[in-house]
């Protein structure tokens, strides 16, 4: 056992502890939810990589020895590689504004770069705040740490939406030949093709592609060297300069200082744009898979349009039941996403005066939406979108029989006929073609290219068709053929 001692009194640790009394105080203080530093994706990297950041910016410029600093350097990247995931043991949900993470950051580093220096732990060489910490405060280190989180976690998620909006180009170009009938308020509108309905999805998914990437880009700009409130105290001179230097040589990453370490410090609206794009994937998905559920219900009492990969049984009671689960977890991913928007944005409103304390819950928040949709979505597009298929004859078969057809109607002779041509076709249970033929409305030739499903899907071959009558018609006209009259009551 070995004894430290703070402004509270002091405390005997375990000698295989590389945290210290304040790391202890705080896992004590703070626990409430199980979930540490740890879990976050590249976090500790990050406060780390700051920290090794400073002590070779401190050291070029002559304010730290060269012996402590090349300790401190191996120390954090000991850290970086996860040599000691295991002595962060404090809550992510902590007063303080994170003071605790980054204390416990600085007491690992300072006692394992001891251990390199004198062979044995303690802070007699290197200590945790007056050279681990040198010209930081955890002011700037957490929110700088926190926009670096997010730089590296974005770029994941990137990745994923790139390779989910390739799938949903191919399955586009796949369903382009399969014509369905749209919906609008749930009920039967005019054909659609399934690719059609999918381009809308793929396009989507291309601006939000192209928002991620521009809200990343909003992270490069970092606070530190605001140290306490955004003065830049107890930096010596040349750091700042030289600590974004070394940041960017070991992130391969463009950091750069922030234009104003007041707004840096006192406003996070990065973190409500990153938020805003995440929530935005997320509903856009939900809506997504929603649709699938609808289109996929059944397979005898449901819309049973769409064929849904079956991962797994889906009843403890009913023999053969299948469940849309990947849906279903994207559905519930969303939701989870949108409530942690929510707190993201009581957190950043709720910052007073000089600095925001609620960055823990924002980390918590923010970094747990990025990584639930990092991990959902490669599983969506390999067990759901990837096999999806279409059932081409139901698709075709409510098309085919949608009162919508009428809607060609009441172009040529206007709405209430095409509203009386519906309301006989549902009456009877029969089809609009069926309904047109027995009043001779329409020649079959004409029923065939007029009231085609798949030529109301193509504005251009609609239109063509359209002219086509009307041209047939004045032909008839000049020839002395006698159109039917069309008799406009309901």
């Amino acid at each position: 056992m070995r004894k430290e001692s703070d402004v509270l009194g002091e405390m005997m640790l375990p000698d295989e502890a590389y945290y210290g009394i304040q790391t202890v105080r705080a896992r004590d203080n703070f626990a409430v939810s199980g979930r540490t530093a740890v879990e976050v994706p590249h976090y500790l990297w990050s406060v780390a990589a700051i920290k090794q950041a400073a002590a070779k910016a401190n050291c070029k410029i002559g304010a730290l020895d060269e012996k402590l600093a090349d300790a401190i350097v191996q120390a954090s990247q000991e850290v970086m590689d996860h040599r000691f995931d295991d002595q962060f043991p404090i809550d992510i949900f902590q007063g303080g504004g994170g003071t605790s993470t980054n204390m416990n950051a600085n007491e690992v580093i300072a006692n394992r770069a001891n251990e390199i220096i004198t062979g044995q732990k303690g802070y007699e060489t290197v200590h945790p705040n007056t050279h681990v910490n040198m010209g930081q405060s955890t002011n700037d280190v957490i929110p700088a740490a926190m926009k670096m989180t997010c730089r590296l976690n974005l770029h994941q998620l990137i990745k994923e939406v790139a390779a989910l909006e390739a799938m949903l180009e191919e399955k586009t170009q796949a369903f382009e030949h399969v014509v369905k009938l749209a919906r609008t308020c749930l009920q039967d509108a005019v054909p659609i093709t399934l690719g059609q309905q999918f381009s809308g999805y793929l396009h989507q998914v291309r601006r939000l592609h192209q928002s991620l990437k521009a809200a990343s880009e909003q992270t490069l700009d970092l606070p530190l060297g605001a140290t306490a409130v955004g003065t830049g105290l107890s930096t010596h001179e040349g750091y700042l300069d030289q600590v974004y230097v070394e940041l960017r040589e070991i992130s391969g990453e463009q950091f750069v200082a922030e234009e104003n370490f007041f707004d840096g410090l006192q406003n996070g609206d990065t973190y409500l744009e990153v938020a805003a794009q995440i929530k935005k994937l997320a509903a856009f998905l939900s809506k997504m898979a929603t649709d699938f559920r609808i289109q996929g219900s059944g397979p005898r009492a449901g819309f049973n349009e769409l064929f849904l990969p079956a991962v797994q049984p889906g009843s403890s009671i009913m023999p053969g039941k299948i469940n849309p689960v990947m849906p279903e977890l994207i559905n519930q991913i969303a939701y989870q996403v949108i409530g942690n928007d929510v707190a993201i944005t009581m957190a950043v409103e709720g910052g007073e005066l000089d600095l925001n304390v609620w960055e823990p819950v924002i980390i918590k928040a923010l970094f747990e939406s990025c990584t639930l949709l990092t991990n959902a979505i490669p599983l969506f597009v390999e067990k759901c979108l990837k096999d999806l298929l279409p059932n081409e004859p139901v698709c075709r078969e409510y098309a085919e029989k949608s009162t919508a057809l009428a809607t060609v109607i009441a172009t040529l002779f206007g709405y209430k006929v095409g509203s009386r041509i519906a309301t006989a076709a549902f009456e009877q249970n029969l089809s609009v073609r069926e309904v047109v033929l027995a009043e001779q409305l329409l020649t079959p030739a004409q029923a065939d290219y007029l009231l085609d499903p798949m030529v109301m899907t193509d504005p251009k071959a609609s239109t063509a068709a359209v002219k086509r009558y009307q041209q047939e018609m004045a032909g008839s006209d000049q020839t002395n053929g006698q159109p039917k009259q069309v008799e406009e009551t309901v």
